[in-house]
């Protein structure tokens, strides 16, 4: 499924023009989870960057052996269906009425959160595994701070 926002976009899920990245949105970019311009490397937040992995180079021989934790393969849409919506939904989305419910859109980081919060804690640590794993550059990008305190307990009492 292909729910791409930006204009002239092939990558999934992404936000910016012209992308061939998924889940980016950054304009110009083939690689993921990217918010750069014309990058090509995943986790980027820098324009221009070159083929890296949290804006540090790394081989693409490198990256394609890392284990990706698949919450990161999130939408950036859902659908809502008519019995599940609230009333402000209903007041927002007047069409459900005819389509029995609507397709709610979620921003770049309001669906990594929830993404994240849905993750094991065996994919969270998978994330800090990543190579050249950055938490500042991951917080810039997903919103979430595995430094935060609040997140580091989640993480703990998570089963």
């Amino acid at each position: 499924m292909k729910t791409s926002t930006g204009d002239w976009s092939t990558g999934h899920r992404s936000t910016g023009n012209y992308s061939t990245g998924d889940r980016s949105t950054g304009d110009y970019s083939t690689g993921d989870w990217s918010i750069s311009d014309y990058s090509t490397g995943h986790f980027s937040t820098i324009d221009y960057s070159g083929f890296s992995a949290f804006d540090k180079p790394i081989t693409k021989e490198e990256w394609d052996k890392a284990e990706i934790p698949s919450f990161m393969y999130f939408d950036l849409t859902k659908w809502v269906d008519e019995e599940d919506m609230t009333d402000k939904e209903k007041e927002d989305n007047q069409t459900y009425k005819t389509t029995e419910g609507y397709l709610k859109v979620f921003g770049y980081q309001e669906a990594w959160k929830i993404a994240w919060d849905k993750a094991s804690k065996e994919e969270k640590e998978m994330t800090l595994r990543l190579p050249n794993f950055d938490a500042k550059v991951f917080k810039t990008i997903s919103g979430i701070d595995v430094n935060d305190k609040q997140t580091v307990l989640t993480m703990e009492i998570q089963k």
